[in-house]
């Protein structure tokens, strides 16, 4: 059996944990048929069949649930590992900070190159960026808008993108039109400054209603209470990707536009450290298109992700 890379066990558990090859490879930032060819790769020099799969279903085979903890338990330790090399070097570590979503496979990525530290500071997009501009962060996983970081005198270079959609009261589970929808804008620009310059954009840009709140419920519980209180779906945020529905709600997919959000690592364009361009390189490493340029995606005007070109807004109306 040759050398079996640690970069295919963290597919693995991304496959057991979502029981999904299409959900893992957007997971891992990676193109599903690679993931495929990876778990099989894998299962052939470990010997063993780890999945169970058709075009319905993806579950564990008794092998892949006996071998699941031991590979968990691994990848900890060359984790440690990793850590204690980064500290016993004496380098000086990449600062990064984040909104909430990082590439699940960071460490794997970014190891070779450089010791990240992540910033326990968890703050919005528009404050990270600022952040990196006055050098309190070396990078930041975020989103800014075009004008942003010219402003402040910034790079951004794409590593990941959400594609958003609705939350609706009721048991339809069916695509709704972007302008049939609702999305919520708050009064507290500390916080939320730059979810609502996307949120007006896409309701200029769409027919979507803004409905302006003051009660912070762009996510969590107070987010749902304005879905049940909305006669239209309401659209949901990044930060809310990933949070469980409430029994009584449903998730519904937005066309006419798709709405996508990007996430961009952000770096000083007067950046020339080694190992901080190194981590740049290795975040953006095998990024696709995420389909954020497909012919019915949607992007703000101002996003630095965007491809020249008409705007959807009249598709989008009609």
């Amino acid at each position: 059996m040759r050398a079996v890379e640690l970069r295919q066990l963290r597919y693995f558990v991304a496959v057991a944990e979502e029981l999904n090859f299409g959900r893992a490879a957007a997971r891992l930032l990676i193109a599903g048929p690679s993931l495929s060819q990876q778990i099989k790769a894998l299962e052939r020099d470990l010997g063993v069949r780890l999945f169970d799969r058709d075009r319905r279903s993806v579950s564990l085979t008794a092998a892949g649930s006996a071998l699941l903890p031991q590979v968990r338990d691994l990848l900890a330790r060359a984790d440690d590992l990793e850590r204690r090399a980064g500290a016993l070097s004496g380098s000086e570590p990449v600062r990064l900070g984040y909104v909430n979503w990082l590439p699940a496979d960071l460490t794997a990525r970014t190891s070779p190159v450089a010791r990240v530290h992540l910033d326990a500071w968890v703050a919005p997009s528009h404050t990270q960026a600022s952040r990196v501009a006055d050098g309190s962060l070396d990078l930041a996983v975020c989103w800014a808008p075009a004008a942003d970081l010219e402003r402040l005198g910034l790079r951004a270079a794409l590593i990941g993108a959400d594609r958003l959609y609705a939350v609706a009261t009721g048991d339809d589970t069916g695509p709704v039109r972007a302008r049939d929808t609702a999305v919520l804008v708050d009064a507290d620009t500390t916080s939320w400054l730059s979810w609502n310059i996307y949120a007006e954009r896409l309701a200029e840009d769409t027919g979507a209603r803004a409905v302006h709140i003051s009660d912070g419920g762009i996510t969590g519980p107070a987010f749902f209470d304005h879905v049940r209180r909305s006669d239209r779906p309401v659209v949901n945020s990044p930060k809310g990707q990933t949070t469980p529905l409430p029994p009584d709600l449903v998730r519904r997919p937005v066309v006419a536009p798709e709405i996508h959000w990007t996430w961009s690592v952000v770096r000083r364009a007067t950046e020339d450290r080694a190992a901080v361009l190194g981590v740049v390189d290795a975040l953006r490493e095998g990024v696709g298109d995420l389909g954020i340029h497909g012919p019915d995606a949607w992007l703000p005007a101002d996003d630095p992700h965007r491809s020249p070109g008409p705007s959807n807004t009249s598709a989008s109306r009609r």
